[in-house]
């Protein structure tokens, strides 16, 4: 998405969060650190913010939750605040952790709740807010809502309460569709993690992913950033597997990381309501998740750290 820098007049590709700044009366783009701190003066730079990783892919049983719940716990084991946000109505998080909280990701949304006050406790530095059935009548209340809002609800109600003052990362498990639950989460978030099982069929799921950016961007003026393409359900004994991984790898060159292996571990840990660090912390599928979370802290520290606008 091209824009013009508010300060200098120069065109440039809206790439990072710290380069658009919201407050009450308007949106001012930047198109370099030293613009912006030019155009705000000492509101350009305040405390840094939750990065916001959506897990999405709009095809099924891609491991989504898997990767969601293990990336937030992996992140949480190395020292990083974090909160885990399950957008789907499945309840999936909560199942394969064997949490329920008393209020969901309904409350949130509709009620305006506190997401403080929802957030289950997991850990040390983990929170979930889990969701459930009562998700579905969130989206019908969605769909009564202003069309030029209810893209953007979810991310009112989680800056109006701070959240991302309070964690570090907020990492979104987003269901398997296009609907406003996920243009929610689209909206809210900085960038995306795609998982991608090493099947022909998955290759359209990513192609499917790439056009609901593109929408995202186009119709909600939100820049969001594939971060990563995510390998899942690899079994290098298949010639298919092999040629899955080679296309992605050709195609999303340094993006695509290392695959997730199959693994009975990772398959049973849900069964036992534990991350696979709990549950296997020797496993292949622990040592797989190990490397993405280190890929996730290396990609953020040689990108520009994202910075709250005066909305956030």
């Amino acid at each position: 998405m091209t824009k013009l820098c508010s300060t200098c007049g120069d065109s440039f590709a809206l790439t990072y969060v710290y380069q658009l700044a919201v407050t009450a009366e308007t949106r001012r783009f930047f198109c370099s650190l030293s613009c912006r701190q030019r155009g705000l003066g000492a509101e350009a730079f305040r405390a840094p913010r939750a990065r916001r990783i959506a897990i999405l892919n709009q095809k099924g049983g891609t491991g989504k939750t898997t990767t969601a719940v293990n990336v937030a716990a992996g992140l949480a084991e190395r020292g990083h605040r974090s909160l885990l946000v399950d957008t789907d109505a499945q309840g999936n998080v909560g199942v394969s952790l064997g949490v329920s909280g008393e209020r969901s990701l309904y409350h949130v949304l509709v009620e305006e709740h506190d997401p403080e006050s929802i957030a289950v406790p997991l850990g040390n530095r983990l929170d979930a807010i889990t969701s459930d059935a009562t998700l579905a009548a969130a989206e019908i209340w969605l769909a009564r809502q202003n069309p030029e809002q209810r893209s953007r609800i979810m991310t009112h109600r989680l800056n109006q309460m701070k959240v991302s003052r309070r964690y570090e990362y907020v990492i979104l498990d987003c269901g398997p569709s296009l609907n406003l639950l996920n243009q929610n989460a689209l909206s809210y978030a900085d960038e995306v993690v795609i998982p991608v099982t090493c099947d022909y069929l998955a290759l359209v799921g990513v192609k499917q992913v790439l056009r609901t950016i593109k929408d995202i961007e186009r119709h909600l003026g939100h820049a969001v950033r594939i971060s990563a393409v995510l390998p899942t359900f690899y079994d290098a004994r298949t010639r298919l597997a092999r040629e899955v991984l080679s296309t992605l790898q050709g195609h999303f060159k340094e993006k695509c990381i290392g695959p997730i292996r199959k693994s009975t571990r990772l398959a049973e840990a849900p069964s036992r309501r534990k991350t696979i660090f709990e549950y296997a912390p020797r496993s292949h599928g622990a040592e797989d998740y190990e490397r993405v979370v280190s890929w996730l802290l290396r990609d953020r520290a040689q990108a520009p750290a994202p910075f709250a606008s005066a909305a956030a």
